[in-house]
């Protein structure tokens, strides 16, 4: 899987570790910042990422912020993107399940950085049931 991943300087750190983390399961993480944990503002990588889904150049994005709140709230202004804050089992695999969630927003201070791995890796498995839930999808779109 060919994924694209970005934080702020208060997810930085577990951005790393997720990007380590995919590297090693064999995806392609394109990383689009920032390179250190300078101080940082979310909504530049967030939309910066968001660009990116909307434009289809990758199937899934990872943002990790403090909390995931900022990151979702940027990113879901960009049509074309759904992005979930994940923050357990159920919400990182009902969100693709239900909402097919293109976007996995995560905070580094609300989750141990073994939970967060784990709930990423049950968003990227999780695939989206379609059916009657592809509707409700298609109605989150405003025209």
């Amino acid at each position: 899987m060919h994924l694209v991943i970005a934080s702020d300087h208060a997810g930085f750190k577990l951005k790393e570790l997720f990007k380590k983390e995919l590297l090693s399961k064999g995806h392609t993480v394109d990383d689009l910042g920032p390179s250190t944990a300078d101080r940082t503002d979310y909504p530049d990588f967030a939309h910066k990422l968001a660009r990116d889904i909307a434009a289809h150049a990758h199937e899934f994005g990872v943002l990790v912020c403090g909390s995931g709140i900022g990151m979702a709230m940027a990113a879901n202004r960009h049509k074309g993107v759904r992005a979930a804050v994940i923050n357990n089992e159920e919400e990182a695999r009902l969100s693709r399940e239900h909402n097919n969630a293109n976007v996995a927003c995560f905070g580094e201070r609300a989750l141990s950085p073994e939970e967060a791995v784990r709930f990423l890796q049950i968003f990227l498995d999780t695939p989206f049931s379609g059916g009657r839930h592809a509707i409700r999808v298609q109605k989150i779109e405003l025209t």
